[in-house]
């Protein structure tokens, strides 16, 4: 599928944020939903970084909006695993100092990407008592109870239960029992109609003035999943990435994944991503990613429904801003590319009114998990003096 590139020739201030309420299946009645969740978050994130905040508070901003939405899969509204309950999985990359945050399973916190977040900063500050290493990753019950010894307010499974994520619960369950009665053949085919409609991962990619970029990713997971799975929105690699360039021939990147946690992981497909988009051309670069590192991953050779979604943004130094010491310049790419039915997304820059939303589907006749669409856009961001 061809990329639809929008190029915009006029100049931005400090930043680019990047957003998706998830990959999966997005119904035209609930079109307006998505759409506004990710304008929401667009400017939550924007608002943070015109009052002096920088890419990782941005990012932070974004995913909280996202959480508590009720629409999404992340937070708020996540979906109920086997034994009706919510674990979530989080992370966090900043793309300056590489340090990375995560948590999995986590139940009892409302935004589990603060959680993840404080990690990353405690990761920061050095060794512990005694000389021992900090941890980036906690799961379960012991990450809550970090959380909350660290300020974090627990927040009772009841009150992220909307009415949305449990008449999903009740009718998967009433799926499965099904399940049980009838022959293999249908039973593959439940499980796939479960999946493709519950795989809406969050998830935020943003650049600062200073040029540094952060990506974060949030969900609840799939749907009816054993207690205690943890999805590929806390592997490190596989959720997102985020990498400043280290060099004026590079590019910085940040990545952010949404699908089939099994899927993503096995193919750490966030950081193969942003591997990728070192090459020349960042549209054919993604196409080819897309196709060789996760449809035709060999690390899912016995997988006829590879299903996920991706988030990326690179950016480099304008050759002009390279010879000027007035003007700072960045020219940003940024696209989004799935396997799933349908992926919504939203960007705005710091001197946009509003956010720009999109959802994304696969061309007619197009086979979910076996075919993917890709489109995306290019501007320029800078800082002019008065």
């Amino acid at each position: 599928t061809k990329a639809q590139i929008r190029k915009k020739k006029k100049s931005f201030y400090f930043l680019m944020i990047f957003t998706s309420s998830g990959a999966g299946y997005h119904s035209e009645s609930k079109a307006k939903e998505y759409k506004h969740v990710c304008k929401r978050a667009c400017q939550r994130a924007v608002d943070r970084l015109r009052a002096g905040g920088l890419a990782l508070e941005a990012v932070t901003s974004a995913l909280m909006e996202l959480e508590d939405s009720p629409f999404t899969n992340a937070g708020t509204g996540s979906n109920l695993n086997l034994s009706g309950e919510i674990e979530c999985d989080a992370s966090i990359m900043d793309g300056k100092s590489l340090n990375y945050g995560a948590v999995g399973a986590l139940s009892g916190i409302k935004n589990p990407v603060l959680v993840a977040r404080r990690l990353l900063s405690e990761t920061q500050k050095g060794k512990l008592s005694a000389g021992r290493i900090p941890p980036c990753f906690l799961v379960g019950k012991g990450a809550e109870q970090w959380a909350i010894s660290h300020g974090i307010p627990a927040c009772p499974t009841e009150k992220m239960t909307t009415k949305f994520s449990l008449s999903g619960y009740k009718r998967n369950k009433r799926k499965m029992e099904l399940a049980e009665q009838v022959e293999t053949k249908r039973k593959r085919q439940l499980c796939e109609e479960n999946n493709s409609a519950c795989l809406d991962t969050v998830g935020v990619v943003v650049v600062d003035r200073e040029g540094n970029v952060a990506a974060a990713v949030s969900s609840g997971g799939l749907a009816m999943k054993h207690p205690g799975r943890v999805g590929q929105a806390a592997h490190y690699g596989c959720g997102c990435w985020a990498e400043n360039a280290r060099d004026v021939s590079l590019y910085s990147t940040a990545v952010s994944t949404s699908g089939s946690g099994e899927h993503l992981i096995r193919t750490m497909l966030a950081r193969e991503c942003s591997t990728a988009m070192q090459a020349e051309n960042a549209h054919q670069a993604l196409l080819e990613a897309m196709q060789n590192k996760f449809i035709s991953s060999p690390f899912l050779a016995g997988e006829d429904c590879v299903l996920g979604g991706v988030i990326v943004l690179r950016c480099c130094t304008c050759g002009e801003a390279q010879r000027s010491e007035d003007i700072q310049a960045l020219l940003v790419e940024f696209l989004w590319s799935h396997t799933t039915e349908s992926m919504c997304v939203g960007y705005m820059s710091a001197q946009d009114s509003k956010a720009r939303t999109h959802i994304s589907r696969l061309p007619p006749g197009a086979v979910a998990g076996q075919s993917l669409a890709i489109e995306g856009g290019v501007c320029r961001l800078g800082t002019v003096s008065d």
